[in-house]
C-alpha cells in the first residue's frame, strides 16, 4: 500500500515513521563519514570522466562529434531510467540500489581503463559503456536525497557539507584527470574513475541503517508505484511548482548558459581563462555550502530564492563584455548564490516528503530539470548563432529574474516553513 499524506500529517507522524535513537547522534556519526566519502569519491570519479572521453576518443583520432555522443549517451540514458529507478530503489531500498550502481559501472570503468591504455577501443564499445553508465547513475542518484534524513539529524548543515565537498571534488575531478592523461594516458584516468565506484560501493556496505517500516511495507506493482508517486507529487503545490518554474529555468538558462559561457570566454580570453573562471565558480559553490551552514531561514525556499539574484548578475557581466577580473567575481557569486539554493532545496524535500515517496519524488526532480536542460544546451548553440551569444546570456539573465519573482510569487513556495 502507497503511503498518501499531507506535509503536516508527515510531520506529526515522523517519529513514528523514522526510528529515532533516544540520544540524536552527532552530524559526523559512523554513517554519516561513510556517506560523507562516499559522495565525495563518487563526484570526484564522475569530474574525471568528460576529460577521459576528450582526451581517448581525440588523441585516438576520433572527431569532436564522437565525445559529444559518448556523452550524450550517458545523459539519455540516465534520463530514460532515472524515474523508474526511483521507484526501484523506494521498493528495494535506496542503498542497495547505490551499491548496484557501484558495482555495475565499475567493470565498465575498467574496460575502458585497459583498453584505452593499449590504444583505443572501438566506438561502438565506448557508446555501449557510456549508456551502462548513465543507467548507473540512474540507478545510484535517487537513494543520495532519501539517505541523508536517515543518517543526519540536522538534514541542512548535512546537505550544506556535502555540497561543500561536492563542489571542491568537482573541480579537482577534471584537474585530476587532465593530469593523468598529461602524465600517462586516459586508460589511467579511468582507472581512477573505477576505483572511486569501489570505494563509494564499499562505504555505503559499510554503513548500518535503522529499517523503516517503508523498507518491509507490501508494494504495488511498479506502474502502479510510479502513479503512486505522480500522485504524491501532485498533492504538493509547492514541489510541483519549483519544477514547473525549474523547467523554464533549464531551458532558457541553466541550459545555454554552460556551452555559452565556454564558447564565449574561450574566444575572448582563452581556455586558461575559463579553467581559472570555473574554479573560481567551484570556490564560489563551496562558499555558499558554507554560507548553508551558517543562515538558517525559517522559510528556506524563499530565502533560497532570493539567493538566485546572483545568477543573473553573472549572466549580465557575461553579456555585456566585461573583463576577466569582472567574471571571476561573477562567476564566484554565480556559485555561492546556486550552491545556497540547492541547499535550502534539497532539505525542503527531504524535511516534507515522506520518506517512503522520497526516492520517487527526487527522481522526477532531476529527470524534469535534466531533460529541459538538455535542450536548452541543445538549442543554444543555433539560438547564439542567430542572434548572438551576448544577446542570448543577457536574456537569459532577465530570465532569471523573472524566475525569482515566480518562486517568491507562488504563495505555497514561499511560505513554506522549515520542517
Amino acid at each position: 500500500m502507497f503511503w498518501t499524506v499531507t506535509d503536516n500529517a508527515y510531520k506529526t507522524q515522523a517519529l513514528e515513521r523514522i526510528p529515532v535513537p533516544d540520544r540524536p547522534p552527532a552530524l559526523w556519526n559512523r554513517n554519516f563519514r561513510l556517506f560523507f566519502v562516499a559522495r565525495g569519491a563518487a563526484v570526484f570519479g564522475e569530474g574525471m570522466v568528460p576529460v577521459a572521453y576528450a582526451a581517448g576518443l581525440l588523441g585516438a583520432g576520433h572527431p569532436g562529434s564522437a565525445v559529444g555522443y559518448a556523452l550524450g549517451s550517458w545523459t539519455a540514458a540516465f534520463a530514460l531510467f532515472v524515474l523508474f529507478c526511483g521507484v526501484l530503489a523506494d521498493r528495494f531500498t535506496a542503498r542497495r540500489m547505490m551499491i548496484l550502481a557501484d558495482l555495475l559501472r565499475l567493470p565498465g570503468a575498467a574496460v575502458l581503463a585497459v583498453t584505452f591504455a593499449l590504444g583505443s577501443p572501438p566506438l561502438w564499445v565506448v557508446y555501449v559503456l557510456s549508456v551502462t553508465g548513465g543507467v548507473g547513475a540512474a540507478l545510484f542518484q535517487p537513494g543520495v536525497a532519501s539517505t541523508i534524513p536517515r543518517i543526519a539529524p540536522d538534514v541542512q548543515r548535512a546537505n550544506a557539507v556535502l555540497r561543500v565537498v561536492e563542489a571542491l571534488t568537482t573541480m579537482a575531478g577534471p584537474a585530476a584527470a587532465g593530469l593523468l592523461v598529461a602524465v600517462w594516458n586516459a586508460g589511467a584516468a579511468f582507472a581512477v574513475n573505477g576505483a572511486t565506484f569501489a570505494v563509494s560501493a564499499l562505504c555505503l556496505a559499510l554503513m548500518r541503517l535503522a529499517p523503516l517500516p517503508s523498507d518491509t511495507m507490501e508494494r504495488d506493482s511498479l506502474r502502479a508505484e510510479l502513479i503512486g508517486g505522480w500522485r504524491e507529487f501532485r498533492s504538493r503545490s509547492w514541489l510541483w511548482g519549483v519544477i514547473s518554474i525549474w523547467t523554464v529555468y533549464g531551458l532558457t538558462v541553466a541550459g545555454p548558459m554552460v556551452p555559452l559561457t565556454a564558447s564565449l570566454v574561450t574566444g575572448d580570453h582563452g581556455p586558461a581563462a575559463y579553467g581559472v573562471l570555473m574554479a573560481v565558480n567551484g570556490a564560489g559553490s563551496a562558499a555558499g555550502g558554507l554560507l548553508a551552514l551558517r543562515l538558517r531561514p525559517g522559510r528556506p525556499l524563499a530565502w533560497g530564492a532570493v539567493a538566485l539574484l546572483g545568477l543573473p548578475v553573472n549572466l549580465a557581466l557575461l553579456g555585456l563584455g566585461a573583463p576577466v577580473e569582472l567574471l571571476g567575481a561573477g562567476q564566484f557569486i554565480g556559485g555561492a548564490a546556486f550552491a545556497y539554493w540547492l541547499v535550502m532545496w534539497s532539505t525542503a524535500v527531504q524535511t516534507h516528503v515522506p520518506q517512503e515517496a522520497l526516492n520517487r519524488m527526487h527522481a522526477y526532480d532531476v529527470a524534469g530539470s535534466l531533460l529541459m536542460m538538455g535542450v536548452g544546451r541543445t538549442l543554444s548553440g543555433p539560438v547564439a548563432a542567430a542572434v548572438g551569444t551576448e544577446h542570448v546570456l543577457l536574456a537569459g539573465a532577465g530570465i532569471a529574474v523573472l524566475v525569482v519573482a515566480a518562486l517568491l510569487a507562488v504563495r505555497p513556495i514561499r511560505t513554506l516553513p522549515r520542517a
